[in-house]
């Protein structure tokens, strides 16, 4: 996931009393003509209040112009237990592409219609079951898992910079632009945990990592949103797929760039940028 100031991540949801609120719509509408102008602006929390309760509405106003659909692509951030510590906050957030951010198979990513694109390498679990609740756990999440894919997360945040608070990432969708999935294989037998991946640019080896970067396990990090999305009323719906969480730093790229994850027993996946 991409980089957020400590000190504004701790103590994110005590509000700020010497600054405005903000409107949700308004603050939406900042980030979605930043993305549409491929312009970017300065943090939202440079001069507005912004809890992270608060930040999720904004999000919901920038998902709402999106076309998400009935099964929904949902992406986690900051599930690495490391970065967590390092930003000072215990939870992970998530957010949502809209499915005409799903790249076709070999599509390449078109790196002029974003502003600053980072790429990182996650895995994917398809839903075969609704999932809700606030008791769902990671052996509930994999009995609903449908099957795995490689994925790619295209990342794109409307701040300068990358610099931003935590509400601010979660207001701006988790930095969701563009995600690129590989074919999915059944999950039965596969160890999440241990599936080795590597991910490389140009042919050049950038990292490795396991499963467990994530939360412990992917699945954990799947049950985490279905509790969070619980907390807010909500569900994840069967046929679902959620990119459980970054594997290892991402990387930024340019037209011409072509990165490769592969991930041990699930599979490969190669996108371009043009």
């Amino acid at each position: 996931m991409t980089d957020v100031s400590p000190a504004a991540a701790s103590g994110a949801d005590e509000p700020d009393v010497g600054r405005p609120a903000g409107d949700v719509d308004a603050l939406a509408a900042r980030l979605l003509d930043a993305a549409a102008s491929r312009t970017p602006i300065p943090p939202l929390t440079d001069d507005v209040e912004l809890t992270v309760t608060r930040a999720y509405d904004v999000q919901d106003a920038v998902v709402a112009q999106l076309d998400v659909g009935p099964a929904p692509i949902a992406k986690l951030g900051l599930t690495s237990r490391a970065k967590q510590e390092q930003m000072a906050v215990d939870a992970p957030l998530s957010g949502w592409f809209g499915h005409d951010m799903a790249l076709e198979p070999g599509e390449p990513v078109a790196t002029g219609e974003l502003i600053q694109p980072r790429v990182e390498p996650e895995i994917a679990l398809l839903t075969s079951a609704t999932l809700s609740g606030p008791g769902v756990t990671a052996a509930h999440v994999l009995a609903a898992t449908a099957a795995v894919l490689p994925a790619v997360d295209v990342l794109d945040s409307r701040f300068a910079g990358y610099r931003f608070t935590l509400p601010d990432v979660v207001a701006d969708n988790a930095s969701a632009a563009r995600c690129a999935l590989g074919d999915p294989v059944p999950v039965d037998g596969i160890d999440l945990a241990l599936a080795g991946c590597v991910f490389s640019c140009n042919g050049v080896l950038v990292a490795t990592a396991a499963g467990a970067a994530v939360l412990d396990h992917p699945a954990a990090a799947v049950a985490w949103l279905v509790r969070d999305l619980a907390r807010r009323g909500r569900e994840l719906p069967a046929g679902s797929i959620v990119l459980s969480g970054a594997l290892t730093a991402a990387i930024a790229v340019a037209a011409g760039d072509v990165v490769r994850v592969t991930i041990d027993r699930i599979g490969a996946l190669e996108l371009a940028c043009r």
